[in-house]
């Protein structure tokens, strides 16, 4: 097939773009007047919250909008030939050749009975017509370039047969087989480890270069785009609000949603106690229900009514800065400089009596060796090794690391959903680690309460909200009466900050937030001693992330409760956690208060682990640890250190002990403990991973 011809205009360039989805009762504009061009060899990225029609974009972009979607307004050139006027032979001809799009999550995009070697060579011996041998031959130099370990075994395996990560870098040699002019990227990271996706945006970047392609990177993590992109594009509701060179943007912020998302995510500096996050008041509109003139108006710290509220706003011009442009009437009257209206600063809640101790817990878990027919020889999955610590009432301890490292197995031991191997749980002094569930009585029941990552899984979709909270605290016994539990319930509202009426609501009536409030309150209507916080803002929208944890903390102060909080996100660990505990392969790896973990020295796997944080800061200075390979498997761990597959610092040891013993957990000052053989001498060395810039 032949390539359209280069021009030396934009790659991509979007005019004025609207799309609406049409329904039986009405037209719902999903983008409107929306504007940005790619040039060749950029990345710009696309960010915003869900909802406000990134993917729409991109959907358009490829033509794929469905049967009730349509380009209403507007145009989007490829190579300076207008989409829309293609026929639908020329358009399956650039899609996946000239254009390729990379989903969030990796599984949508691979043929789960079909081998990745034979669906990588699909793509060129369909577009362009080669030889099978050619094909294959391309299909390992790509699979070479994104790193994966054994190219040949990778191109004779099938998909299943592959971690998450290495799956998303199959999606992204496909997309990369053709050699495209331009890609689209879709959140690719999101259903990834944060030291996978180092690797897998590294790894992007480097490849752009590599083939001089074009991007457009999709996705709501500011951090992310800051590490990829050349310039971006800020989203709402529809329509891009800013537009910019990363610095322009980043520094010299020029509309009043950009200063809010900022605000609302946790940056270094930023502090549960002096420093609150400052959550975006208000919730984002729906389509069809949408403001008179700014759509952020309702939102707005700057909104002037009789102004903001009235007709069309254009996008204007922002003087001095490279293609800056952003959509508010009032940017060049506004301060942006002016010091941040701190919130409610709140005393450090000191920390009281251990609720809660673990002593040599053990969970491990005897699975078939060939688990799909039962037989032959059974195999241990180690879970948990030994893991000991304790916590205290009013403490937040935050536990850390990838998935499969044992975290939420341990929540599984503590909830009583699974019993321990060994070893003790002591809650209040009593021994429950062998008590099952359904044995625990109700007080031990409500002591110990979970909040999970996806609020769109915990909630009964037949049953109103008020009944769901109802329903936890008849099953805690809490009350006399119905009466009394229906005033408790509307209480219980109150403290997560939801509406009263809210209690006659379905769940489907809720955004993502509300629900996960609903998940809080029913976590704390027996009184809990201890909450369990598995992942509670990951599925959340940034500016809804920070009033959750807000409120996370609040009722915390005012119950007095425990909150253990498991997350691979360490800049919402380092703002919230007294005290952190990083996991690596079920080994508790490093234990500190926070100031102790996020600075030197650290256990080598909570140097990575810090390395890979996105922060959306340009002051920032990070020392780059890519960490090479997967997790071992918890089924057959490596010998000595769980970490020394992967880890850097390891020549440092001498004498093969790395390879040959499990390291003893140390204590250095003040309680930090961390388990690894490097000598005193050498962690001394160890440099802080995130430098601020001098200015």
């Amino acid at each position: 097939m032949n390539k359209l011809s280069e021009n030396d205009g934009p790659v991509l360039e979007i005019d004025k773009l609207s799309i609406s989805f049409f329904t039986r009762l009405r037209e719902i504009p999903a983008v409107m007047d929306f504007s940005v061009s790619v040039q060749p060899g950029e990345a710009v990225g696309l960010v915003g919250e869900s909802g406000c029609g990134k993917s729409t974009v991109a959907l358009g972009v490829m033509q794929d909008l469905g049967k009730n979607g349509r380009i209403v307004g507007g145009s989007i050139k490829f190579k300076g030939r207008d989409l829309a006027e293609m026929s639908a032979e020329e358009l399956r001809d650039i899609r996946g050749n000239e254009i390729a799009m990379i989903y969030q999550e990796p599984m949508a995009s691979l043929n789960p009975a079909m081998k990745i070697g034979r669906q990588l060579m699909e793509v060129p011996m369909i577009h362009e017509g080669v030889s099978e041998k050619l094909a294959y031959d391309r299909a390992l130099e790509v699979v070479t370039d994104v790193r994966l370990p054994d190219p040949e075994r990778m191109l004779n395996s099938y998909p299943h047969q592959l971690s998450g990560g290495q799956q998303q870098r199959i999606v992204i040699a496909m997309a990369l087989m053709s050699k495209p002019s331009l890609l689209i990227l879709d959140e690719p990271t999101t259903a990834l480890d944060v030291t996978v996706e180092a690797a897998v945006v590294e790894l992007v970047r480097d490849l752009g270069k590599k083939y001089g392609t074009s991007m457009l990177f999709i996705s709501h993590n500011l951090g992310l785009i800051l590490e990829t992109c050349d310039r971006l594009c800020v989203m709402y509701s529809g329509e891009a609000v800013e537009r910019g060179s990363i610095a322009d943007v980043f520094d010299e912020m020029q509309h009043p949603y950009t200063q809010a998302l900022f605000r609302s995510i946790p940056l270094p500096g930023a502090d549960k106690n002096a420093h609150p996050l400052v959550a975006i008041p208000g919730n984002f509109p729906l389509p069809h229900e949408r403001p008179e003139g700014c759509n952020f108006g309702p939102r707005c710290d700057y909104f002037e009514p009789g102004r903001c509220d009235q007709g069309q706003i254009d996008m204007a011009d922002v003087a001095g800065n490279d293609r800056h442009a952003t959509r508010c009437l009032r940017y060049q009257e506004i301060d942006w400089n002016a010091p941040i209206t701190v919130g409610a600063q709140t005393e450090k809640t000191e920390p009281g009596d251990v609720v809660l101790k673990i002593d040599n817990l053990k969970k491990y878990y005897e699975v078939a060796a060939n688990a799909l027919f039962g037989g032959g020889t059974k195999k241990v999955v180690k879970a948990n090794e030994t893991l000991s610590f304790e916590a205290r009432e009013s403490e937040t301890l935050a536990i850390v690391g990838e998935s499969g490292c044992g975290k939420s197995t341990f929540a599984k031991v503590l909830m009583g959903l699974e019993t321990a191997t060994e070893g003790e749980i002591l809650l209040d002094g009593q021994n429950i680690e062998q008590t099952a569930i359904e044995d625990r009585n109700t007080r031990t029941v409500s002591d110990v309460q979970m909040v999970f990552q996806n609020p769109f899984d915990t909630l009964n979709p037949s049953m109103t909200v008020g009944r769901q909270i109802i329903r936890a605290l008849e099953i805690f016994d809490i009350g006399d009466s119905d009466q009394d539990r229906k005033q408790r319930m509307l209480e219980l509202l109150d403290l997560v900050k939801l509406p009263r009426a809210f209690a006659d609501r379905m769940p489907r009536q809720l955004s993502g937030g509300q629900k996960q409030r609903v998940g809080i309150a029913r976590a704390f209507s027996g009184g809990a001693r201890i909450v369990v916080a598995d992942e509670p803002v990951s599925a959340l929208d940034v500016s809804v992330q920070a009033a959750v944890t807000d409120l996370l903390m609040e009722i915390q102060r005012t119950e007095k409760t425990t909150l253990l909080f498991i997350s691979h996100d360490l800049s919402i660990v380092r703002y919230l956690s007294d005290r952190v505990m990083v996991m690596y392969l079920g080994h508790v790896v490093e234990l500190g208060d926070t100031d102790q973990v996020f600075s030197p020295p650290y256990h080598p796997y909570t140097e990575a682990l810090l390395s890979a944080v996105p922060i959306a800061d340009t002051s920032i200075e990070k020392e780059h640890i890519v960490l090479e390979g997967d997790i071992p498997s918890a089924m057959n761990p490596p010998s000595g250190c769980p970490f020394q597959t992967r880890c850097r610092w390891k020549g440092e040891v001498p004498g093969g002990l790395c390879d040959s013993e499990v390291p003893p957990t140390r204590t250095l000052e003040a309680g930090h403990q961390i388990k690894c053989h490097l000598s005193d001498e050498v962690l001394q060395r160890m440099q802080p991973v995130i430098k601020i810039a001098a200015e």
